[in-house]
C-alpha cells in the first residue's frame, strides 16, 4: 500500500519505520528534514509538503504534537486536503481534540476523503517495539480496510466507535491516568512521612487491586525513586495538553470534572516551574514539597 507519513518525532519516527518494515511504500515529511534520514535509508521518499505527501498516497498518517498542528496540516494551505484524491484515507495518530477531528472528518467527507482518528498509547518504547494500543474511531468498514497497516504500528488495535471516539477514549485514559498518579503521590508521601519505607509502601500498594500496574511497577521505581525526571518517557507538557483537552471535552458536554480540573492546575504549576520537557512524573515533586518529604531510594527498581 502507498503510505504517507507526516510527523517523524519521538512517536511518529519509529511508527513510520515499523510501517516501512511491514513492506509498504512510503513518502514522508516533517518540519525537520534530518528526522527522515532513517526512513529514507530504508527506501522511503521525501515530500516537501503535506499536500505533496497526500498526492501520492492511498493512506496518509499524521503524528503531531496537538490540535493546532493537526488542523494546519490537514486543512491549511499546502495541507493534506489540497493534495488528497477522492478515496484517500487520512488517519490521525495524534492525541487530538475530539471536536476538531470531527470537524476535519466533515470537511474531508465533502471532498470524498475518508478520516479515522487513531491515537496511540504506550510511549516511545512502545512506538519503537510496535507494542502500542491503537484506539480507532470512524467507519467500521474503513477501519477493517486499514487495520493491516495499523497492525504494523501496534499490537493492540481496537475499534472503539464512530469518528472521534478513539480520541475521546484516549483523553479519558490519559485524564484518569493523571488523576490516579496524583492520588498515589498523596498516599506515598503520607505513608513515608508516617514511617513506612517508600519501597515497602510501594510493595504494599502493588499487591492491591486498583490496577495501577505501570505506575507502580515502572514509573515510581524507575523515575520517582531515583529522581530520574530527565529520562523522558512521556513529557509533562504533553500530559498537560492531554488533560486540558479532556477538561475541554467535559465543558463541551457539561460534565463536572473536579479531579481533572485539579490535575490540570497541578500540571500548570509544574509547567510554571519550567518542568515541561521533563518526564510527566515530575509533578510528584509538587506533592513532595507540600508534604516535606522526598520519595527517594537512591536506586532504580527492578
Amino acid at each position: 500500500m502507498r503510505i504517507g507519513f507526516i510527523g517523524l518525532g519521538n512517536m511518529g519516527g519509529p511508527m513510520a519505520l515499523n510501517v516501512l518494515k511491514a513492506g509498504h511504500t512510503m513518502v514522508v515529511t516533517d518540519l525537520r528534514h534530518e528526522l527522515a534520514k532513517p526512513h529514507l535509508a530504508q527506501g522511503a521518499t521525501w515530500g516537501d509538503t503535506p499536500k505533496a505527501v497526500a498526492q501520492v498516497s492511498e493512506v496518509v498518517f499524521t503524528s503531531l504534537p496537538g490540535p493546532r498542528e493537526v488542523e494546519a496540516v490537514a486543512l491549511g494551505a499546502g495541507g493534506i486536503l489540497e493534495g488528497a484524491a477522492r478515496g484517500t484515507v487520512y488517519v490521525d495518530l495524534s492525541t487530538n481534540s475530539a471536536t476538531l477531528i470531527r470537524k476535519i472528518h466533515g470537511v474531508c467527507a465533502e471532498r470524498g476523503v475518508d478520516v479515522l482518528d487513531a491515537p496511540v498509547s504506550g510511549g516511545v518504547p512502545g512506538a519503537r517495539s510496535g507494542k502500542l494500543a491503537v484506539l480507532v474511531g470512524g467507519d467500521a468498514a474503513l477501519y477493517r480496510r486499514v487495520k493491516p497497516v495499523l497492525d504494523s504500528i501496534g499490537d493492540k488495535v481496537t475499534w472503539v466507535g464512530s469518528i472521534g471516539c478513539g480520541t475521546v477514549a484516549k483523553l479519558v485514559h490519559n485524564m484518569v491516568s493523571a488523576c490516579s498518579r496524583m492520588a498515589i503521590a498523596e498516599g506515598m508521601t503520607l505513608g513515608v512521612k508516617a514511617g513506612v519505607a517508600p519501597e515497602v509502601l510501594l510493595d504494599a500498594l502493588s499487591k492491591g487491586s486498583f490496577g495501577q500496574g505501570r505506575v507502580l511497577k515502572d514509573m515510581i521505581p524507575n523515575t520517582v525513586f531515583p529522581g530520574a525526571f530527565d529520562d523522558v518517557n512521556f513529557a509533562l507538557k504533553l500530559l498537560r495538553k492531554d488533560v486540558g483537552l479532556a477538561t475541554e471535552l467535559g465543558r463541551e458536554y457539561h460534565v463536572p470534572m473536579m479531579i481533572a480540573a485539579l490535575a490540570e492546575q497541578q500540571l500548570e504549576e509544574a509547567l510554571r516551574r519550567g518542568w515541561g520537557d521533563k518526564d510527566s512524573m515530575t509533578f510528584f515533586r509538587l506533592q513532595e514539597e507540600r508534604a516535606g518529604v522526598e520519595l527517594r531510594t537512591g536506586k532504580r527498581g527492578a
